[in-house]
């Protein structure tokens, strides 16, 4: 029996990021089967709303996976997540984890990404203890590295020969980090 996640909703200027929810397959499926959004992540476009279900229930079942959903409408138009240690690949350690989103095409540009990973970095940093956040993108993602940049991860190292499973592939990863300390001084700056 899988164990129940303690209901926790954020919220931003613009945005609630919640539990994903059966119910959310539809909205999800209309912007994760956009093929300029998941390959460009390492994922496939999704085939139907059946396999965004299968996602929400398999993939989004972490314990701090959150759907992006504007205030305005309350539909899901993203995923963000803090990969805790088991759940990452670049980290062994409970006090760090990785941070992963998307966002639908006709929200990028908007500063919505950046907006809901602020939140999520307060969380990681003052509510569940991190010391340390981690996050990469893949070559050629300069959306997803611009996200980076203004949330004030520093680079760490370039891993060629990457392998992506689920695009059966490889490509050049690059790895940045925040930590806790970097977090705090950006904070006391703004």
């Amino acid at each position: 029996m899988k164990a129940e996640h303690k209901t926790v909703i954020l919220e931003t200027e613009r945005l609630i990021l919640r539990r994903f929810e059966d119910s959310d397959a539809e909205d999800l499926y209309q912007y994760a089967s956009d093929p300029a959004v998941g390959p460009i992540a390492g994922w496939p476009p999704h085939q139907s709303v059946e396999e965004s279900r299968d996602v929400i229930r398999d993939v989004f079942s972490g314990e701090e996976v959150y759907a992006l959903c504007l205030k305005s409408d309350h539909r899901v138009i993203g995923a963000i997540e803090l990969k805790l240690n088991g759940h990452t690949d670049m980290t062994k350690r409970d006090d760090e984890c990785e941070l992963g989103y998307w966002i639908g095409k006709p929200f990028w540009g908007l500063g919505l990404m950046p907006e809901a990973a602020r939140e999520l970095l307060r969380r990681a940093f003052e509510d569940i203890g991190m010391n340390k956040v981690w996050c990469g993108y893949y070559e050629g993602n300069a959306k997803s590295k611009r996200v980076q940049e203004k949330l004030g991860f520093q680079y760490q190292w370039t891993n060629e020969g990457v392998d992506v499973p689920l695009m059966n592939e490889r490509r050049t990863g690059h790895v940045n980090l925040l930590t806790k300390e970097m977090w705090l001084k950006q904070r006391d700056i703004h």
